[in-house]
């Protein structure tokens, strides 16, 4: 009698729930839109965003993956590799919109701004990916606890500050967010499905749950194409997908990922004459983490004095592309770590601490209106998401996910644009699943 009563009652609240999450949806679409369009206007790039943008312009006029002018000459400057996937995304985006950037100059800083439609269409899709994000975590928060955290999930994710403004920036955040909570999605929906096998307690894999398991790999490989970070998820989630679905299961998993970044691995060994496995920007990304005057957050932006040391690297290796300077700064970095292991052993901790706590020296580039806004939702979920975490509230492949982010944070450096796109959503999930556990538990 218990049992069908309390099946009763979640079936009531999940059609509570659902009208709940559509609101939440809608809702957020409303704040991502006019955070982009009514607020964020006419303000200057950062050299990530001109970097997206120029390369998106070549390859959208047919030049290829370049950092060139639109005669031909290189643009001047210092340029990083960068993974091809949203450059190609912004790409798409000028060709359906037939616009571009302007003429040199253009911007107030001197360089070459972006066409107002071309912003306004960037907006406006990566608005709906940030819808997308809202409602993969909606899904997540129910698989961990029902309808209820779903609900919870859903307005959590929607009213989240850095999950609003995060769309209105031209920077790859958004669109890796949406594929790496996709593929986490999916493989969760491809390992709770199936019958258990004698003895082993594993589950075999059946036909629908191989294509859930391959089309998680695929979004991996693309998550990787868009931010190379998403490769310590695929070292982390193929062994782990061996112990829960066996040899099988990993192998498609590894296998579609591998499938989808190969391609770009071969045009990078024909292009630049050396093995790059996606791009060249993880060598000064690990060199300015693992540095003598790193302080453990922050990347040069935030660090004059690892700029200075940057640029008498460069100046010491002249001529040299980003490409063929990677290995250099990779093995600068690794002799520094030999050298001086107690030092090290010290920067971890300090990483340690400022993946979690925001008080690194690069909150403090932003203005007082944005730091508190951020520093004030981060705090206000953390205990909670905390809270969720210790009761493990939430999808094991979400918080192998999670894993591989503060890995990533741990091995380059921690950084709040590199917190936002999953440990953030994952610290929500949790929390609206710990939330929903207590009104149940209240009830």
């Amino acid at each position: 009698m218990s049992t069908d009563r309390d099946g009763r009652a979640a079936s009531a609240l999940g059609w509570v729930a659902r009208p709940l999450v559509v609101s939440a949806l809608l809702t957020g679409l409303v704040l991502r839109l006019a955070f982009g369009l009514g607020y964020w206007v006419d303000k200057p790039l950062t050299h990530d965003e001109h970097e997206y943008l120029l390369l998106a312009e070549n390859i959208a006029a047919g030049r290829g993956f370049q950092y060139l002018l639109p005669d031909g000459a290189a643009a001047p400057g210092e340029h990083f590799g960068r993974a091809p996937l949203y450059p190609l995304w912004l790409a798409g985006v000028m060709r359906l919109t037939g616009e571009g950037l302007g003429a040199a100059g253009s911007a107030p800083d001197g360089t070459r701004a972006p066409s107002p439609a071309l912003v306004w269409a960037i907006k406006i899709t990566q608005a709906g990916l940030g819808v997308l994000i809202v409602g993969l975590m909606a899904w997540l928060a129910q698989r961990a606890a029902g309808p209820a955290a779903a609900a919870i999930g859903a307005w959590l994710a929607a009213l989240y500050p850095p999950l609003i403004w995060t769309p209105a920036y031209v920077l790859s955040e958004t669109l890796y967010s949406a594929l790496a909570l996709g593929c986490v999605v999916l493989i969760e929906n491809g390992v709770r499905t199936g019958t258990p096998m004698p003895r082993s307690g594993r589950v075999a894999l059946g036909r629908p749950d191989a294509w859930r398991i391959t089309a998680a790999g695929v979004l991996a490989g693309l998550a990787v194409l868009t931010r190379p970070a998403m490769l310590f998820f695929v070292g982390l989630a193929v062994p782990w997908m061996w112990r829960r679905r066996g040899v099988p299961a990993a192998g498609l998993l590894l296998l579609s990922t591998l499938l989808v970044v190969a391609p770009w691995t071969v045009r990078n060994l024909g292009e630049y004459g050396r093995f790059v496995l996606v791009a060249s920007e993880g060598g000064i990304t690990f060199w300015t983490g693992n540095h003598p005057l790193a302080t453990g957050e922050g990347d040069m932006a935030a660090n004059v004095a690892i700029k200075r040391a940057n640029v008498a690297f460069r100046a010491a290796h002249p001529g040299l592309s980003p490409e063929q300077l990677e290995p250099l700064y990779y093995q600068d970095a690794i002799g520094w770590i030999v050298a001086h292991p107690f030092r090290f052993a010290q920067l971890l901790a300090q990483k340690a601490f400022y993946t979690v706590v925001p008080v690194g020296p690069s909150y403090q580039l932003h203005s007082p209106r944005y730091f508190w806004a951020s520093v004030l939702a981060y705090l206000a979920v953390l205990p909670f998401g905390v809270l969720g975490l210790i009761r493990r509230a939430a999808p094991q492949p979400l918080l192998v996910l999670a894993s591989a982010s503060v890995l990533v944070c741990l091995v380059f450096f921690p950084q709040e644009r590199f917190r936002i796109p999953v440990i953030d959503p994952t610290l929500l999930v949790c929390a609206a699943s710990w939330g929903a556990a207590r009104m149940g538990h209240a009830a």
